[in-house]
């Protein structure tokens, strides 16, 4: 078993896509006409100035050793706030969070139900949307790397007055050649052999000019493809290209990305296998085996340093904490 390859992505499949699914794939792409013709006509919205321009909120559990460097990196790239909800850590996650929480930078939200992620995002956004312009929903082993730019914000600002979401696609990373590593060392360094291509899955950051609508059956997996609501229209995300996003259809202009998600999915070896050992906060039973990790890790054939740009920054902002 294969992930399956198109032009510009690894898509979220195994199977070939037969004519069936390309036919399906055509009238998505018609769907994705309609629905942008409806955001430029019908959707305008205007803001008022909020506390933060771009949030964060990530559920996480015994994360503690890669907090830090977390929270630095987006913070660097324009994160200027983070919900974190914490789901029956029992490490030392407190003693990491402390200074930001004091700083103001950190909320933390204790979260002990299990297998309730979406929840947890609806419960952010019911309580937290007033106060930020943009929440996005990623989790701690993934980073935002602007390559265009070098700030978020920049890059989602002209999406603010008629799009209600927008996906930024993940970029894989694996193991490069690690079974395991010293866990003092940087994610963002120790880890540079990723996929040729975008995957065709990405996360969400969301307009709070937009209502939503959690009991909406296309928001079942909101951080993934997050759909926004215009008095009453369901408006669906768009990408960095402002292409519509519709379930399996995902439609880009070139295979160089403006901004890209490094997903440090599996990390070294080792570490893999503590990840699956410790639960998924979404799964009951976590999906995540052995034969899960071979069919990811086997498409790591190409090499991105494009989070190496902020190192230095990164390095001088964790010495100071």
């Amino acid at each position: 078993m294969k992930k399956i390859h198109d032009k510009h992505f690894v898509l979220d499949v195994t199977t070939p896509l037969n004519l069936k699914s390309k036919i399906k794939k055509i009238l998505k792409g018609m769907m994705a006409i309609g629905y942008k013709i409806q955001m430029n006509l019908f959707c305008n919205t205007s803001s008022n100035e909020k506390k933060y321009k771009v949030s964060i909120c990530a559920i996480f559990k015994n994360e503690a050793p890669y907090l830090k460097e977390w929270i630095e990196f987006n913070h660097i790239i324009g994160i200027e706030h983070f919900y974190l909800y914490n789901n029956n850590s029992d490490d030392d996650y407190i003693s990491i969070l402390q200074p930001y929480i004091s700083s103001g930078l950190v909320t933390l939200v204790q979260w002990p139900k299990n297998q309730a992620q979406m929840e947890c995002y609806n419960d952010c956004i019911v309580k937290y949307r007033s106060e930020t312009q943009w929440l996005g929903f990623i989790d701690i082993d993934e980073f935002i790397v602007p390559i265009e730019m070098n700030n978020i914000y920049e890059f989602l600002k002209p999406f603010e007055k008629n799009r209600g979401s927008v996906k930024i696609y993940w970029k894989m990373y694996g193991t490069s050649g690690m079974l395991e590593r010293n866990l003092d060392t940087l994610v963002t360094e120790q880890f540079t052999i990723a996929w040729p291509k975008y995957y065709s899955v990405g996360k969400c950051f969301y307009n709070t000019n937009y209502d939503y609508d959690f009991n909406d059956k296309k928001n079942t997996i909101l951080h993934h493809l997050f759909w926004s609501n215009y008095h009453g229209r369901s408006i669906p995300p768009v990408n960095a290209f402002d292409k519509v996003c519709l379930e399996g259809y995902d439609c880009v202009k070139c295979d160089r990305h403006p901004i890209q998600i490094n997903h440090y999915f599996t990390k070294s070896y080792k570490e893999y296998a503590m990840k699956r050992a410790k639960g998924d906060v979404y799964f009951e039973i976590n999906p995540h085996d052995e034969e899960y990790f071979y069919l990811h890790e086997m498409e790591n054939t190409d090499v991105d340093y494009s989070a190496y740009k902020y190192l230095v920054k990164l390095k001088i902002a964790m010495e100071k904490k």
